[in-house]
C-alpha cells in the first residue's frame, strides 16, 4: 500500500481525502496556495508546502510544482479531488513520468472522453445511445442548419471542450440560430481556449440522471447506482440525491449496463461518471462522461455503503475490485446541497469574508464534508463552494425531513450563503413530490415571494437562531450574534472567479 499520497486540489475534498488516508495509515500531504495557508486542508494533513501565488494557473495549475513537490515529500501518489487537474491528461502523464502514481484513470482514456465530440464518436462506434446531432464540431452556418432542419427544433449548441453552460445556447428557430452559433463559438474560444462547437436536439423538460462506475486495472467494472442531477442553476448542480425517484431497478440495470459499456470502450479505470438525459418517457441518452470523483460522490458512498476514496485507492494500488455487481445494493435515500459562499437574495454575488460565528449540524443521518471553521477567511480566488450537506433516510421522506431539520441548524456568520435556497427548495410541494427536472429550479426562482415575504422567512430563521444562542450562552453572545448576522463583507466581487475557466485553458475538459 502506498506510504504517503499528496492531494493535488483544496477545500472541502482536499480534506475529505486526507480523512480518507488517515483511515487507511497513510500520511496524508496537502499543498497550498498564499491565500490558502490558513485553510482546513492545511491544518489537517501531516505535511503542507506551498506551490505559489493565488492564482491557480500559478499553484493548484501548475504541474511542474505540484510534481516537484511530490518528490521533495517522498509521495509515491497523487490524488486529483475534483477540479484543477483532476481532468487533465498531462498532469497524468507528468506523474507516470515523475515516477509517482495518479489516482485516477489513465491518460489515454482521459483523452477518449476529455472531448464530448471525441466521445460522441466513441460511443456511436459502441452502439451507446446519445442524442441525435452531430458527432463532430459544426464548420459552418450552412451546416448547423441543414442538421437542425433534419432533426427539428429546438436544438441546443454545445461547446467540445464544454462544460458549466459556458458556449452552450438554446435554439428555438431558424431565425436564432447564426448568432447563436456566433456567440456559441465566442464563448467556448474564450473559457476554453476551444471553438468548436456541436450541435444536437433539445430534449424538453430533461431530467440529468449520473451513472457512477469503478474499474479496477484487470478488467472488471461495476456500476454503484444513480445520481439524480436535474436541480441545477445555469447548467451548475445545486442538489443531487441517490437513487433517482424515476428509476426503477429495471431502468438502473439498463442504464448501469451502458455506463459499464462506456467505461470498457476507453479502457476506463478507477471512479468514474457517466452522465445521461433522460426525457418524459424515460428514454436515456449518454451526455458525457467525468473522468474523476464527483462532487457529489457522498450520495452514493451512504446508499451503498461502499468508501469510494478508499477504493479509489486500492484500485491505484493495483488491487482488484472485493465484490461484484450483484454485491452491490441500494438502501435508503440520499440527498445532498452544496453549501457556496454567495447572496441568493443579491443575484448570487460571490460573498468572500471572514467566517465569525459557525453552526454546525448534526445528528442522525447527517453528513457534512466541510472546508471551513470559524474564523477563517473565505478567499475570493476559487470556486465558492464551502462544504456539502448530506441528508440520509430509509425512505426519501425521511431524507428530506433530516436534510431541513439540519438546515435550519445550519449558520454560517460574517458572510453570506445559499443556505436559504435549500430551505425554499425542500419546502417546495414539487420536489417532495419528486416532480423535478433541469428547469425545475429556474422556475422556482421566477415565482413571487410568499405573502409573508421571502426576506421575512429569513428574518424569523435568523431569530430562532439568536434566541438559542441567548439560552445556550447567555446575553453576551446573544449580541454577538446580532453584530455578526449585520456583517457584510465590503470587497464582495462581481462575478464568480474564473479558476475553473483558467483549468479548461490549461487542458481541462
Amino acid at each position: 500500500m502506498f506510504k504517503k499520497i499528496l492531494i493535488a486540489n483544496r477545500g472541502e475534498i482536499a480534506v475529505r481525502v486526507i480523512r480518507a488516508c488517515h483511515e487507511m495509515g497513510i500520511s496524508a500531504v496537502a499543498v497550498y496556495s498564499e491565500v490558502d495557508r490558513a485553510s482546513l486542508h492545511v491544518r489537517k494533513a501531516d505535511e503542507a508546502y506551498p506551490i505559489g501565488p493565488a492564482a491557480a494557473k500559478e499553484s493548484y495549475l501548475n504541474i511542474d510544482k505540484i510534481i516537484s513537490v511530490a518528490k521533495q515529500s517522498g509521495a509515491d501518489a497523487i490524488h486529483p479531488g475534483y477540479g484543477f487537474l483532476s481532468e487533465n491528461a498531462q498532469f497524468a502523464r507528468a506523474c507516470a513520468d515523475g515516477g509517482v502514481k495518479f489516482i485516477g484513470p489513465t491518460a489515454a482514456a482521459m483523452d477518449a472522453m476529455g472531448s464530448k465530440t471525441r466521445a460522441r464518436q466513441a460511443m456511436e462506434k459502441a452502439g451507446v445511445p446519445f442524442v441525435p446531432g452531430t458527432s463532430r464540431g459544426v464548420d459552418s452556418f450552412e451546416e448547423a442548419q441543414a442538421v437542425a432542419e433534419r432533426i427539428g427544433y429546438p436544438v441546443m449548441l454545445k461547446a467540445a471542450a464544454g462544460g458549466g453552460g459556458k458556449g452552450m445556447r438554446l435554439v428555438h428557430s431558424p431565425d436564432e440560430l447564426q448568432s447563436a452559433l456566433e456567440g456559441a463559438r465566442s464563448e467556448a474560444e474564450r473559457a476554453f481556449g476551444d471553438g468548436e462547437v456541436y450541435l444536437e436536439k433539445a430534449i424538453v423538460n430533461p431530467r440529468h440522471i449520473e451513472m457512477q462506475v469503478l474499474a479496477d486495472e484487470h478488467g472488471n467494472t461495476v456500476y454503484l447506482g444513480e445520481r439524480e442531477c436535474s436541480l441545477q442553476r445555469r447548467h451548475q448542480k445545486v442538489v443531487e440525491e441517490a437513487p433517482s425517484p424515476v428509476v426503477d431497478p429495471d431502468m438502473r440495470r439498463r442504464m448501469g449496463q451502458t455506463a459499464v459499456r462506456v467505461a470498457q470502450s476507453a479502457g476506463y479505470t478507477n471512479a468514474g461518471t457517466v452522465e445521461f438525459l433522460v426525457d418524459q418517457q424515460k428514454n436515456f441518452y449518454f451526455l458525457e462522461m467525468n473522468t474523476r470523483l464527483q462532487v457529489e460522490h457522498p450520495i452514493t458512498e451512504l446508499v451503498t455503503g461502499l468508501d469510494l476514496v478508499h477504493l479509489q485507492i486500492h484500485i491505484a494500488n493495483g488491487e482488484p475490485l472485493p465484490f461484484q455487481q450483484d454485491d452491490v445494493n441500494i438502501r435508503g435515500h440520499a440527498i445532498e446541497c452544496r453549501i457556496y459562499a454567495e447572496d441568493p437574495d443579491n443575484n448570487y454575488f460571490p460573498s468572500p469574508g471572514k467566517i465569525t460565528l459557525l453552526l454546525a449540524p448534526s445528528g442522525p443521518g447527517i453528513r457534512r464534508d466541510s472546508g471551513m471553521y470559524e474564523g477563517w477567511t473565505v478567499p475570493m480566488d476559487y470556486d465558492p463552494l464551502l462544504a456539502k450537506l448530506i441528508g440520509y433516510g430509509t425512505d426519501r421522506a425521511q431524507a428530506i425531513g433530516r436534510l431541513q431539520r439540519a438546515l435550519n441548524e445550519y449558520f454560517v456568520g460574517g458572510i453570506k450563503t445559499n443556505i436559504s435556497l435549500f430551505r425554499r427548495i425542500l419546502r417546495d410541494p414539487d420536489f417532495q413530490a419528486a416532480k423535478i427536472d433541469t428547469g425545475f429550479l429556474d422556475r422556482l426562482l421566477k415565482q413571487k415571494r410568499e405573502a409573508d415575504g421571502h426576506s421575512d422567512a429569513g428574518a424569523a430563521e435568523a431569530a430562532v437562531i439568536a434566541a438559542g444562542m441567548f439560552a445556550m450562552m447567555g446575553p453576551a453572545a446573544a449580541g454577538s450574534l446580532e453584530r455578526t448576522a449585520s456583517e457584510t463583507p465590503e470587497n464582495v466581487m462581481s462575478a464568480h472567479s474564473n479558476w475553473k475557466a483558467a483549468a479548461r485553458r490549461e487542458g481541462l475538459k
